[in-house]
C-alpha cells in the first residue's frame, strides 16, 4: 500500500525562513492594531509594544530551541506532545487550528473590506481560494509570493513613517508614556499587539521543509522578530505623534488617518492598497501554518487520517491545505469574525504558554529556564488581561477541545478492554 505520510521536501533556506516569518507578522495587524492598543492604553501603547516584544522574544527563543530539537511540522503541537505528553500537544494544536482558522477568516475579510467594502464576503472567499491554490502548488512558490508581499508592505510603511515624521505635525508630547491609562490598559494593549507579533511561529511549523533546521530556525526566528519590532515601533511613534492617543484610538484605519492628518491625502489609497496586500500576505502564511499543524495532528490520529497525505510530486500536504481552505472559506462567506478575534488571541497565548512550558523541560539549568519562565508568565498574564468576553470565549474553546480529547481517550480505553 502506498504511504501517504511521506516526508515533506526541505527547500527553504535562511532567507526564505526570515521572509515567511516577517510576512506572517507584517500582516493587517500593523495597519489596525495601533488603534485598539491606543484605545486601551493611550500613549502607553508604546509600553504595551515593549511588553509584547519581550514576551514575543521569549516565545521566539523557546520555539527556536524546540524546533532545533524537534524539526518536524506541527510547531508547538509536536513540542507539547514530545515534552509534556499527548494531551498538552493536542491542546496546543487545538488552540492553534481553531484560533488561527478564525484569524484566517478575519484576514480574508480585511482584504474584502479594503478592496470592495460593499461585497467584502465574496472578495474574502475568492482570496482564500486563490491563496489555498498557491499553497497547494508548493511551499517554494508560497515563499516567493510572500517575499513580494513583504517588499510592498515595507515600502508602504516606510512612506507612512517618512510622511508623518517629516510633516511637521508630529508632536513629541503625544508620546509621553506617563499619560498611559494604567497598568491594566498597558497589559491589554500588549495582548492586542502580541497577536500581531505571533506570526514568527510560522517558521517553526515549517521545520520539516527548512534546510538544516537545527541551524536555520534558531537564527531566522529572532532576525524576523527584530525586523518587525523596529517596523512596529517606527509606525507606532509616527501615528501617535501625528494623531495623538485619542484620535488614534478612534480611527478605524489608523495609518490612513495618520497620513491624511499629516497633510498627504493622496497617499491614503496607497495605504489602503498596502493594507489589503498585507492582509493577503498574512492570510497566505496563516493557511500555510494551520495546514502543517493539521497534517501533524492527522498523522497522530487526532484528525482524520486522510489529511496526513502528502502529494507525491509537489511534496505538500494537499488534502490538509484544501480542508483548511474550505473551512476558512465557509467562515469568510458566512460569519462576521470580529468577535472571534478575542478568543483567537487567547488561543494564541495559550499555544505559546505550552511552547514555553515545553522549553522549560529542555534543560535543568536555571539560566536555560529563565527565558521560558518569563515567556510562560507573560503569556498567562496577557491572556487574562484581555477583555472578559475574550477570556471567556477562549477558555470555552480550550475546554471544548479538552472534552473532545477526553471522550476520545475514554472510547479508546473501552475498546482496549
Amino acid at each position: 500500500m502506498k504511504r501517504t505520510d511521506a516526508a515533506l521536501r526541505r527547500t527553504l533556506g535562511m532567507r526564505d525562513a526570515v521572509v515567511v516569518g516577517v510576512g506572517s507578522m507584517l500582516g493587517a495587524g500593523v495597519f489596525s492594531a495601533p488603534g485598539p492598543a491606543a484605545r486601551a492604553a493611550g500613549p502607553g501603547l508604546l509600553l504595551g509594544l515593549a511588553v509584547a516584544a519581550v514576551v514575543a522574544y521569549c516565545n521566539a527563543v523557546s520555539s527556536a530551541r524546540l524546533a532545533a530539537r524537534h524539526p518536524a511540522s506541527g510547531g508547538t503541537y509536536v513540542y507539547g506532545r514530545e515534552r509534556l505528553g499527548p494531551f498538552w500537544g493536542y491542546l496546543a494544536g487545538w488552540a492553534f487550528v481553531v484560533g488561527k482558522s478564525a484569524s484566517c477568516a478575519a484576514m480574508a475579510l480585511t482584504v474584502g473590506a479594503y478592496v470592495r467594502p460593499g461585497n467584502a464576503h465574496a472578495v474574502a472567499v475568492a482570496a482564500v481560494v486563490a491563496l489555498t491554490a498557491v499553497n497547494c502548488l508548493g511551499v517554494r512558490r508560497s515563499a516567493w509570493l510572500t517575499r513580494v508581499v513583504v517588499a510592498v508592505v515595507l515600502a508602504v510603511l516606510a512612506a507612512v513613517v517618512v510622511v508623518c515624521l517629516g510633516s511637521g505635525r508630529a508632536v513629541a508630547g503625544r508620546l509621553d508614556v506617563s499619560l498611559a491609562t494604567g497598568a491594566g490598559g498597558v497589559l491589554q494593549a500588549a495582548g492586542l499587539l502580541f497577536f500581531a507579533f505571533a506570526g514568527y511561529a510560522r517558521i517553526a511549523t515549517l521545520a520539516e521543509e527548512v534546510r538544516d533546521p537545527a541551524r536555520t530556525i534558531p537564527r531566522a526566528v529572532p532576525v524576523a522578530l527584530g525586523i518587525v519590532l523596529v517596523v512596529y515601533a517606527c509606525v507606532a511613534v509616527a501615528a501617535l505623534g501625528v494623531l495623538g492617543a485619542g484620535r488614534l484610538g478612534q480611527a478605524t484605519a489608523p495609518l490612513a488617518e495618520a497620513v491624511r492628518a499629516a497633510g498627504a491625502p493622496g497617499l491614503v489609497p496607497v495605504v489602503r492598497a498596502g493594507a489589503a496586500v498585507a492582509a493577503l500576505g498574512s492570510l497566505l502564511a496563516l493557511i500555510l501554518g494551520v495546514s502543517r499543524t493539521t497534517l501533524a495532528m492527522a498523522r497522530d490520529g487526532h484528525l482524520p487520517g486522510a489529511l496526513a497525505a502528502v502529494h507525491p510530486r509537489l511534496r505538500v500536504p494537499h488534502r490538509a491545505e484544501a480542508a483548511v481552505g474550505a473551512v476558512v472559506a465557509v467562515l469568510a462567506a458566512t460569519v462576521d469574525v470580529r468577535g472571534a478575534i478575542g478568543f483567537s488571541s487567547f488561543g494564541v497565548l495559550a499555544y505559546y504558554a505550552v511552547a514555553n512550558a515545553s522549553a522549560w523541560t529542555l534543560s535543568p539549568a536555571p539560566s536555560a529556564r529563565a527565558v521560558p519562565a518569563v515567556g510562560l508568565l507573560g503569556c498567562v498574564t496577557l491572556a487574562f488581561a484581555l477583555p472578559v468576553a475574550s477570556v471567556a470565549a477562549g477558555a470555552g474553546v480550550l475546554a471544548a477541545g479538552a472534552a473532545v480529547h477526553g471522550v476520545r481517550r475514554a472510547r479508546a480505553g473501552r475498546r482496549r478492554t
